[in-house]
């Protein structure tokens, strides 16, 4: 990839998403008072004078090994270690210096990337309460206040400043929207697409909570994928998440090129389905439908055949779609 990596990074609620959210202008990652509530990376290109780069927010660095979803939170923010060109360490300055602070500043160390430090919830610039840090060997912290906005633009200017040559220029990229209700295999499509386990892959409906960003090339051609929070029916939405999430993949339908709608091949074609096909039909988006999981239904060599023509009973205009059947696991 041409355009420079930017990884967030640091143990979980130090405030990486609301300092994504300051850099991007928007409340891109879903922001909560619960610790961990950003659980993949989540990419989004960003630009500061002249200089384009992809802004990567990762999941709260914790030492839990009896919690697997913390063993995998770690192995992702390892994957964006290895993808990035620069690091950006956050540290809560509020909070002071943790114990997880040294770990994370070891793990960044052994990387061999080049790093740098913020100390976040800093309220006033002129502050030397936070000094502390030094003793993480990261050299001057770079003081902020993401809520505020406080020494945004310092911070920028120091990323830029570091980083290798990029390309700033139009990002012609085809967005792929990747839809669907929750635990029908969104992120193990994309993942079985990219080769590589850049989303966390669970048993829990739901796992992916925000839209996730991620960029790649085939043929020489630009994609970024969009692996959207599963679209549930209102009714469902129990909280303040799960409604920013369900917000959130609306949105994402209508800012892509292409939306893949995955169903269960074994649940067939829901009703909840058919609400996200029309949402993405009538927002004149391209529509693609894969069938995942057809390796666990039962059929015979006409069952997609079936299977299709009863889907497009169901809706007239899914005779102008393409079906795909495949397992994102096999």
């Amino acid at each position: 990839m041409s355009i420079p990596v930017v990884a967030l990074v640091g143990r979980p609620n130090v405030g990486k998403s609301h300092l994504f959210n300051r850099i991007m202008g928007s409340h891109t990652a879903i922001v909560s008072e619960e610790a961990g509530t950003t659980r993949d990376r989540h990419f989004a290109r960003a630009e500061w004078n002249g200089r384009g780069f992809w802004l990567v927010d990762t999941g709260g660095l914790t030492e839990d090994p009896r919690m697997p979803m913390d063993r995998e939170i770690r192995r992702q923010v390892e994957v964006a270690i290895g993808e990035a060109d620069l690091l950006v360490f956050v540290v809560d300055a509020r909070a002071g210096l943790h114990p997880s602070d040294a770990r994370v500043a070891e793990l960044l160390r052994s990387s061999g990337k080049p790093w740098l430090l913020v100390a976040n919830k800093v309220d006033d610039p002129r502050a030397t309460d936070f000094y502390e840090f030094y003793e993480l060997g990261a050299g001057d912290p770079v003081p902020v206040s993401a809520l505020n906005g406080k020494g945004s633009g310092d911070l920028l200017d120091v990323i830029v400043n570091r980083l290798p040559p990029g390309d700033a220029g139009e990002d012609d990229s085809l967005k792929v929207a990747v839809v669907g209700r929750p635990n029908v295999g969104k992120s193990s499509i994309v993942n079985r697409l990219l080769g590589e386990e850049r989303l966390v892959v669970s048993d829990e409906a739901g796992t992916t909570r925000d839209a996730i960003d991620t960029p790649m090339r085939f043929h020489g051609r630009s994609f970024v994928f969009i692996d959207t929070a599963g679209l549930r029916r209102q009714t469902k939405i129990e909280d303040g998440i799960e409604f920013y999430s369900s917000l959130r993949s609306r949105r994402a339908i209508e800012r892509a090129d292409i939306c893949v709608l995955v169903i269960d091949a074994v649940e067939g074609l829901h009703n909840q389905d058919l609400k996200i096909a029309t949402m993405a039909w009538d927002a004149g988006r391209g529509l693609i439908i894969v069938v995942n999981k057809w390796d666990l239904a039962e059929k015979d060599d006409k069952s997609a055949a079936r299977f299709e023509k009863s889907c497009r009973e169901k809706a007239p205009y899914l005779t102008f779609v393409p079906f795909l059947f495949t397992s994102a696991l096999t």
